[in-house]
């Protein structure tokens, strides 16, 4: 039983000890010690018990306790602990390999300095805004050391952070298929380059309705070239043309995949094109545009949209042409959404998955003035889209998803027809 008799007579007395900690924290680190011992000895036990039957030819026991290993400090959640793991002598011999069978504690394993909680808040620390020279002080008042907290450390995980982006851009995507795709060009300043990073980025909706980071990749430019690359790249590796693909108007991805998906169907993201219409308006026509904008894209079917957009062209295209082609030259585009269930409505009109998960990536950015080469930019922003796509959420009513690849067609938002031999 954990016992804490306090030094002074105020028992509720929560101030620091000859070492600087405070008997809370001295308390807390005190029974994870207890208790990580107990766990070890007991795995242990339960080890040399389990082939307690294992004998040699003199009946010695095969499997038995070894004294300790030299002791080691651990960092964990609740701070640096210090531990003395058990040993274990084991004399048999896997009939496999031929080789002399090992302990592994599944608890501790051999060589262990950090538990995986403390490991993945480290690369999470980095990528949301911490700098690597800022980890030791920030963290060793709150974990009680610094071992494994060096700027080294962190060098080493954005090498290996290379290696994964690296790695994800081959993977096959024979085996998925991706119903709608929103795609974006995100500018990336490089500290140590006079350019900027282009991430053209890729995001998808599988036939269940859930959410994927399909690709990455540093496009030098928002060209329809570099754009072409990346989906020639997708398409031989196994990737299906989406049935829909949302994103920027003015982005070169529209002629790249005319050329190389043409059954894709287009649509523009409406947040990008009210910047641009406002852009070309003056600031004292500006919120009731907006407002007039807004009637269109939030209209309860294409009919109200489309009468909708009528009545801005009505309104501002006499004094401002400019702004009025804009919504009417692309009015086919920016009202492709209406042909797809009125569940998904609000994920298609915009590219907001992108916006969304990419301003944690500008936020490191600003912190950090930027990655220091192109590659460490990317895999910066890999990492961070794969921390925040286990946080995604599938799309509104995911299994009509599945309907829209089958080729079903939806009248005002709803299921008008079903393909021959679908269930009523």
């Amino acid at each position: 039983m954990l016992k804490i008799v306090p030094d002074n007579a105020d028992s509720n007395h929560d101030g620091p000890n000859a070492t600087g900690e405070s008997m809370l924290d001295a308390i807390v680190r005190d029974g994870a010690r207890q208790m990580l011992a107990t766990a070890l000895q007991a795995e242990v036990a339960a080890y040399v018990d389990a082939s307690a039957d294992k004998v040699d030819e003199n009946g010695h026991r095969l499997v038995v306790r070894n004294g300790y290993h030299a002791p080691r400090e651990v960092t964990t959640a609740a701070g640096a602990v210090p531990v003395t793991a058990p040993r274990v002598n084991d004399k048999r011999v896997d009939e496999a390999t031929g080789e002399r069978k090992r302990f592994a504690s599944a608890i501790l394993p051999a060589w262990a300095r950090k538990s995986p909680q403390v490991a993945e808040v480290l690369p999470l620390l980095y990528l949301h805004g911490l700098s690597s020279s800022d980890f030791a002080p920030a963290l060793e008042q709150f974990l009680g050391t610094s071992a494994g907290l060096s700027a080294a450390t962190v060098t080493r995980l954005t090498s290996q952070w290379q290696d994964e982006a690296a790695a994800f851009k081959t993977r096959s995507l024979a085996g998925t298929d991706y119903v709608y795709v929103w795609v974006d060009g995100i500018h990336l300043k490089v500290r140590l380059s006079q350019d900027k990073v282009c991430l053209l980025v890729m995001i998808g909706v599988r036939a269940d309705g859930t959410k994927e980071l399909i690709a990455l990749d540093d496009g030098h430019r928002e060209s329809t070239e570099s754009w072409a690359d990346l989906l020639r790249d997708c398409n031989r590796r196994g990737m299906t043309a989406p049935v829909l693909a949302i994103g920027d108007g003015a982005l070169g991805f529209w002629a790249a995949v005319r050329e190389v998906f043409p059954q894709t169907r287009e649509q523009r993201c409406w947040f990008h094109k009210i910047a641009n219409v406002l852009n070309a308006l003056p600031k004292s026509a500006q919120p009731g545009a907006k407002k007039a904008l807004a009637e269109i894209w939030q209209a309860e079917d294409r009919e109200h949209a489309e009468a909708a957009a009528k009545s801005f062209a009505d309104e501002y295209g006499v004094k401002w042409p400019k702004a009025a082609a804009k919504v009417i030259d692309d009015l086919d585009v920016l009202l492709e959404f209406y042909d797809y269930p009125a569940e998904h409505w609000i994920h298609l009109r915009t590219t907001n998955p992108i916006e969304s998960t990419f301003a944690t990536v500008r936020l490191r950015q600003r912190v950090t003035k930027g990655p220091g080469s192109r590659a460490a930019g990317v895999a910066m922003a890999f990492k961070l889209i794969e921390s925040a796509q286990a946080r995604w959420r599938a799309v509104n009513a995911p299994h009509l998803v599945a309907l829209v690849r089958a080729g079903a067609h939806f009248e005002k938002g709803k299921l008008s027809e079903r393909l021959e031999g679908s269930a009523a």
